[in-house]
């Protein structure tokens, strides 16, 4: 009855904190204590939201579109170079010193030269959202390579296994919890890598919107966009949970196991 009760409040807290916000945020655009044409009241922005619906749901799909594309590729471009730098120790010394300085450039920098090497179409955009998701994806997949037991390794090559068969029995298994962990954080960052590379031009977008919204001074659409965006992330690191629980079955079972020993 405890463990419930303490699961519960687990939920509630965070929806208890955000209605508290939301509650004083309310307050503040009320009692004038922030011009109104400066900051939209939450009512503003839900209002917003619900009448731009049809607009923000065709402009959220282009911007999802860029964000599947630029994480599918990002994610068969990690496995490869992953692969070979655990694979090829001169790839890995060549390799990742350049992975490491290409997270030092900030995505909105290289933004503009995209669009002007690129043009405005979805190609720039994905290729940001490549770029910003990248880098986790890849050194989450290098570091579970790594972490695999080298006593099983050396058990199935006493059985006569090839490298293959131990990449695929061994080293992958023990490469998924740290894959998706970077994952996790890739989709969060895959979203707003979309956008920022919309603000610089394109016919269509979340970015795009918010530009045109920026322009006309309409603040609470502005915030409806802000809200839809976190919104998706969320959704997609949901989705990025559920994928784990598909592909890694005995996670559960593990976590499962000490509340059973304790009943």
């Amino acid at each position: 009855m405890h463990r419930k009760l303490q699961s519960i409040t687990d939920k509630l807290s965070p929806l208890f904190l955000l209605a508290a916000v939301l509650i004083v945020w309310q307050a503040v655009v009320s009692f004038g204590v922030v011009p109104n044409f400066m900051l939209p009241s939450p009512v503003q922005v839900v209002q917003a939201f619900v009448d731009d619906f049809p607009a923000l749901m065709l402009n959220a799909s282009t911007s999802l579109q860029e964000t599947f594309w630029g994480m599918l590729i990002a994610v068969a471009m990690a496995f490869g170079s992953a692969f070979l730098m655990d694979r090829f120790q001169l790839v890995k010394k060549s390799l990742y010193p350049i992975l490491i300085l290409t997270q030092t450039i900030p995505s909105v920098a290289i933004a503009p030269l995209l669009v002007l090497w690129l043009g405005y179409d979805m190609t720039p955009k994905i290729v940001l959202v490549i770029v910003s998701c990248y880098f986790p994806i890849a050194v989450g997949l290098l570091n579970g390579f790594s972490s695999a037991d080298p006593d099983v390794i050396n058990l199935m090559r006493t059985m006569g296994s090839s490298r293959w068969q131990i990449f695929c029995h061994v080293k992958i298994p023990s490469a998924l919890n740290n894959f998706f962990s970077g994952l996790r954080i890739s989709v969060s960052y895959s979203v707003i890598g979309a956008v920022v590379a919309e603000w610089l031009g394109g016919n269509s977008g979340l970015g795009v919107y918010m530009t045109h919204m920026r322009k006309s001074y309409a603040y609470d659409r502005m915030f409806a966009v802000i809200f839809l965006v976190s919104i998706i992330s969320l959704l997609l690191m949901k989705l990025v949970d559920v994928l784990q629980r598909v592909c890694m079955p005995w996670e559960a079972a593990v976590q499962s196991a000490p509340d059973a020993a304790k009943v």
